[in-house]
């Protein structure tokens, strides 16, 4: 082989496996798993602002194709279910809340308790929500007496655990299936170093240079919160 041939072909071969890699890469990503960020507090205590969650995309999201079907079963969202959706009034935005109300359900809110009435039957039974908090004592009334209101069909009603700081269903309305596009599946890293507009918070003084890094390096283990690493979100 002369030594005009090798560098081609090494220069084939690494291409062909950034290729490969490249392609898988967008696969798991767009089908399978893809990291988020909690931006606001609206999900606490189970999720904190500053958590970084890994979403689980081939659990529910739905497939356009039917080889993809095929390749990737379709699950039905649940009660209970924390997921992730693309915003319906801009779905450039994606947002995080807690699954309530399926399709053919009637909600209602009293003194901040969800009833529900399935299809079919006949009275309201009170949601168990161990994992609801409330925060605000003068959050307006409107959002925690609410109802009744029937879910239509291939639409989810959505809310936050944190019930007194949450922009959800009860404002806005309901979620289409089509936009649901994972369930949070557990939290690889948290970090409570976070300003108010999401970026890492500096000292004054520390905004360029060697001292943002050094900052930040230490940053990265004095607020880590490692505790929360691997935490299943439930």
């Amino acid at each position: 082989m002369s030594e005009t041939v090798r560098p081609r072909r090494f220069i084939f071969e690494y291409t062909q496996a950034a290729v490969i890699a490249f392609i898988f890469a967008l696969f798991v990503r767009t089908f399978l798993v893809q990291a988020f960020q909690i931006p606001s507090a609206s999900m606490e205590d189970t999720l904190l602002v500053g958590d970084h969650i890994l979403v689980n995309k081939f659990a529910v999201a739905p497939l356009s194709l039917p080889f993809e079907r095929l390749l990737l079963p379709f699950a039905e969202v649940r009660r209970g279910d924390v997921a992730i959706f693309r915003y319906p009034h801009d779905p450039r935005q994606d947002y995080i809340k807690r699954v309530i109300g399926l399709p053919g359900d009637t909600l209602q809110i009293v003194n901040q308790i969800v009833y529900v009435k399935k299809a079919g039957d006949e009275g309201f039974t009170p949601l168990i929500e161990p994992y609801t908090v409330h925060k605000d004592p003068g959050v307006p009334d409107s959002l925690n007496n609410f109802g009744p209101i029937e879910v239509p069909a291939g639409q989810y009603f959505m809310m936050g655990d944190n019930r007194d700081d949450s922009l959800d269903s009860r404002e806005w309305g309901f979620v289409p299936r089509p936009n649901i596009v994972g369930r949070a599946l557990l939290v690889y890293w948290s970090f409570d170093g976070v300003g108010p507009d999401g970026a890492l918070a500096l000292a004054p003084g520390d905004e360029h240079g060697l001292r943002r890094f050094a900052h930040s390096m230490m940053a990265l283990f004095r607020f880590t919160r490692w505790e929360r690493s691997g935490l299943m979100v439930r």
